[in-house]
């Protein structure tokens, strides 16, 4: 039976250690958090980065803009916060309505505010190792594979999904800590048999229930970054828990798991923000 693994009790430590060292050093940050329309999860998603702002003492400004806002008074607003210096970190929730692009706002975000890690820039030092700011999920992750004392180099890593904002990132982090990785997706050939070479298997894929314990290696270390939906309207992640639960070494929750971090990297981002800019 596998250990679980908290993302509340891990995602708590991180925000603990962020809320030290600006007490310690008498910093002030801000975060600027955009959000476009009435997407309600959305609201959910920024009203508990306001929360864990609260708890770390991070200076938190919502912008709330409505559904019909242009491409360009979203650009304007982003020009604005790039040029405010009690600004530190830039997050525009996506999705963002259909009018408006979201690749142009994120490439108009300074990637010295960028705190999602989602700018070409920050993207290209990823890739290349050199990063100041990591994607807050991936990054969640790799807090959440060190919480277990698991040694990743060496280990073959097996990264269902291939997202820019998940999969890839994910993928290049494992490599930078020495794993051999597999990106697996839609066209993969024999993909359980992929799967259940991995020491360490993330899915990212967005469908519940999709990883089954015939796809699991015995021992492995399971993350689950999956936020769906099952039949009943239940909270779920893309692995089915009770079965995986019995051949996995490691596994998280959904909910509990990566969701937690995720939010608690973004305050982690924020801080190095205000470091880079002095």
């Amino acid at each position: 039976m596998a250990i679980l693994i908290d993302g509340k009790a891990v995602s708590q430590k991180v925000k603990d250690e962020v809320r030290a060292e600006i007490e310690r050093d008498k910093l002030s940050i801000g975060l600027a958090v955009v959000i476009v329309g009435n997407n309600q999860a959305s609201r959910v998603y920024v009203n508990n980065k306001k929360k864990a702002c609260e708890v770390c003492g991070i200076k938190s400004f919502e912008y709330a803009l409505p559904e019909e806002t242009t491409e360009e008074e979203l650009l304007e607003l982003v020009d604005t916060l790039n040029e405010d210096k009690n600004i530190n970190g830039i997050l525009v929730q996506l999705p963002l309505p259909k009018q408006i692009n979201e690749e142009h706002i994120i490439e108009r975000i300074s990637p010295l505010k960028d705190v999602d890690a989602f700018h070409a820039t920050n993207v290209g030092k990823i890739m290349i190792g050199n990063y100041a700011f990591l994607p807050c999920t991936p990054a969640g992750v790799m807090e959440l594979i060190h919480s277990t004392g698991t040694e990743i180099s060496g280990k073959e890593c097996v990264v269902i999904g291939r997202s820019n904002i998940v999969g890839k990132p994910m993928a290049m982090l494992l490599l930078h800590e020495n794993a051999t990785v597999t990106i697996c997706h839609s066209r993969t050939k024999d993909l359980a048999e992929v799967c259940r070479r991995a020491d360490i298997l993330v899915s990212a894929v967005g469908k519940a229930d999709f990883v089954t314990a015939d796809m699991v290696k015995e021992g492995a270390v399971v993350i689950d970054v999956g936020m769906n939906r099952d039949a009943d309207n239940k909270l779920c992640g893309d692995v089915r828990f009770d079965e995986v639960e019995k051949k996995a070494s490691y596994i998280t929750p959904v909910p509990g798991g990566v969701g937690p971090m995720t939010i608690a990297m973004l305050m982690k981002n924020t801080l190095m923000a205000k470091r880079i800019q002095g």
